[in-house]
């Protein structure tokens, strides 16, 4: 196969698919000779596959294995308490929008670093705080602490 079409077949992929493939070839190496490939499987046997990877990884696209090493973020804003699994930018846009005339279109980012969630400004005007302190570089995060983006306090609950 050449490089491109490869590189097309991948991209075009879905992480669903992708994953659904690697799981049935892995199953298939078990038993060499007695499976086809994947490209010769049936649609029905293709689905299944699809629908059990699905099932594993919640549909995701990550496995549980990969997934259990994070711990969520939990944070509360207000009333409000959102949970985190993966990285998010906290701003008037990103996935956590903060409705604050202080805040930048994307203000802050936090991501989880070998299981640990640190918070970082994005070069806002008005700057990020932890716990009373401006930031100037990715900080840890635990619970307890406060983040104050513009206005807004949002505090850790759970790490």
């Amino acid at each position: 196969m050449t490089s491109s079409l490869w590189h097309y077949r991948y991209v075009t992929t879905s992480p669903l698919e992708r994953l659904a493939k690697t799981a049935y070839e892995a199953h298939r190496g078990a038993y060499p000779g007695s499976l086809p490939a994947w490209e010769d499987a049936t649609e029905q046997e293709q689905q299944a596959w699809r629908a059990a990877v699905s099932a594993v990884t919640a549909q995701t696209g990550t496995t549980l294995s990969e997934a259990s090493g994070i711990p969520p973020l939990v944070i509360r804003t207000g009333d409000q308490r959102q949970s985190f699994d993966t990285d998010f930018t906290v701003g008037r846009q990103g996935k956590l929008v903060i409705d604050d005339g202080f805040a930048s279109g994307h203000h802050a980012h936090f991501r989880p670093v070998r299981g640990l969630w640190y918070v970082e400004d994005l070069g806002s005007t008005n700057g990020t705080s932890l716990n009373g302190l401006r930031i100037h570089a990715a900080q840890r995060l635990k619970k307890g602490d406060k983040i104050k983006i513009g206005h807004t306090v949002m505090i850790v609950v759970s790490v």
